[in-house]
């Protein structure tokens, strides 16, 4: 182990000890100790999800990217293991940026990241350069390939980028080969996918483009991930610096989900649909593992780059990962919703049916709390006379709330935390234009301590949203302007 990592396991193991359990999330995935940003190595091995993440753990910010650890049986109970990589090496001096994990042939786990060197141009500038090495280990610890980078600017097709070329996600083939989509830049600096396979784990060659994206949605096109579901092959990703499209995708770093079919001929993907993936403030770089039962499971980091200021600024960790969630293809939808694992952490059932609130603001007996599960049916109380607006509020108090409001006739339901104690006037909004029928919207609410998830009309869209309101706001209301009548289900998650 080089001296870098066994100081990183150190610090990590003295500082994150003192963190209080009551002081993070109840079951959302937080940094042992210090930075937080993508998914990394979302996998099942040996009887275990394990889950890596970028990680700084000497600050609350940006810096030095190592690799964090945890592992876990169900996907919302997670014990932190020692960080497993360390930027100790020439080639990832600069950072060991994401990748994924896979089981070898031979039982051992294969680690594939973006290592990040500088070049020093002839101005005396410098610049990264982005490379894929791997790492070899048994669940624990990792030892790096000698023949580290595995992938260089000589595997990448013309025009495309050495300074833009990380975040491979592998899997095996049906083919026993080994493939890898990774993001990169071609000429016109708007991203593509590349595809890359290897009959080891250890020696690639470039396939092909996998997918353009030809100046459509912003430009570089950051963590892909690509797998077949329901009959369709499904590609995530994360563009940066989006253009907005109606109230489909959102300014800045966004989220993207292209459906279509594998031609198996030309190794190119031919995009029949396209959607965000969350349409709340908080979502990025999500990553999904197969579940040994064939269930497609995707993580994400619930946070975004435009909303870095929006903390607790005393807290010795930042960022969380989401709620892990089921993926299916629908219509040429994609379709979330929460692990069933979750139910198992349901308790205090309360059930309300047809509560009519009419020009009101009603409180309901036992419906409050902050780390909940909660489903919801609105309906007009008069469908000839439909009310205009309606709001849930929650993580509430006299002074603080986070809102959820849904207007019928525009059909569009709006999350909005500027009431939630932020100090910055960052993006607290975010507004999606709802599917179906306005004349009954279904959402479930999870709330853990720091974080809100909503999924929509039985996960045909979700909005996540981080929130750091004090623990003792935990109040929930509900208001309509006009007469709408409410089912309410809400259990504490224990």
């Amino acid at each position: 182990m080089s001296e870098m990592l066994e100081k990183a396991r150190k610090y990590e193991d003295e500082q994150g000890k003192q963190i209080k359990a009551e002081d993070r999330p109840a079951f959302h995935v937080s940094p042992y100790v210090g930075w937080m940003n993508d998914p990394n190595g979302f996998s099942y091995y040996q009887g275990e999800y394990h889950l890596f993440y970028q990680y700084n753990p000497y600050d609350t910010h940006w810096d030095s990217m190592h690799w964090g650890h945890v592992v876990s049986k169900d996907l919302l109970h997670w014990e932190y293991l020692p960080a497993a990589l360390a930027p100790d090496e020439d080639y990832d001096k600069m950072g060991c940026f994401s990748g994924s994990a896979i089981e070898l042939d031979d039982g051992r786990q294969l680690l594939m990241y973006t290592a990040v060197d500088h070049e020093t141009l002839e101005d005396g500038s410098k610049r990264d350069i982005q490379t894929q090495a791997v790492a070899v280990g048994d669940g624990r610890d990792y030892v790096k390939y000698e023949k580290n980078p595995v992938l260089t600017e000589k595997d990448l097709p013309e025009g495309a980028s050495k300074v833009d070329f990380r975040d491979p996600k592998i899997w095996k083939g049906k083919d026993g080969n080994f493939y890898c989509v990774i993001g990169s830049r071609p000429a016109d600096g708007s991203g593509q996918i590349l595809l890359y396979r290897s009959a080891n784990g250890f020696d690639w060659e470039f396939v092909s483009i996998l997918a353009e994206n030809k100046k459509r949605f912003g430009k570089m096109w950051e963590c892909p991930d690509f797998f077949e579901l329901d009959g369709k092959h499904v590609l995530l990703t994360s563009p940066q610096d989006m253009l907005p499209e109606g109230l489909e995708y959102h300014t800045g770093n966004g989220t993207l989900c292209i459906i279509g079919e594998m031609d198996k001929d030309t190794y190119t993907l031919k995009e029949q649909f396209n959607q965000s993936v969350d349409y709340g403030i908080d979502f990025y770089a999500m990553q999904t593992v197969e579940a040994p039962d064939g269930r497609r499971i995707m993580i994400g980091w619930m946070q975004n780059w435009d909303t870095l200021a929006h903390r607790c600024n005393d807290s010795k960790w930042f960022a969380q990962m989401s709620l892990p969630r089921e993926l299916s293809v629908k219509n040429g939808r994609l379709y979330q919703t929460p692990i069933k694992e979750l139910d198992a952490l349901r308790k205090n059932r309360v059930e309300y049916n047809d509560v009519v609130i009419d020009n009101d603001t009603i409180t309901l007996d036992r419906v409050e709390g902050r780390t909940i599960d909660m489903e919801l049916v609105i309906r007009p109380e008069d469908k000839e006379n439909v009310y205009k607006k309606f709001a849930l509020r929650f993580a509430q108090n006299e002074k603080f709330h986070t809102e959820l409001s849904f207007r019928p006739y525009e059909s569009v339901l709006k999350i909005d935390r500027k009431f939630s104690g932020t100090e910055r006037a960052l993006v607290h909004q975010r507004r999606c234009l709802v599917n179906g029928d306005a004349n009954e919207l279904k959402l479930r609410v999870i709330l853990d301590r720091f974080s809100a998830e909503v999924f929509i009309n039985d996960g045909e869209q979700v909005m996540s949203a981080v929130m750091f309101t004090e623990q003792e706001a935990n109040g929930i209301s509900f208001f309509a302007d006009g007469a709408a009548k409410i089912d309410v289900v809400k259990y504490d998650l224990v």
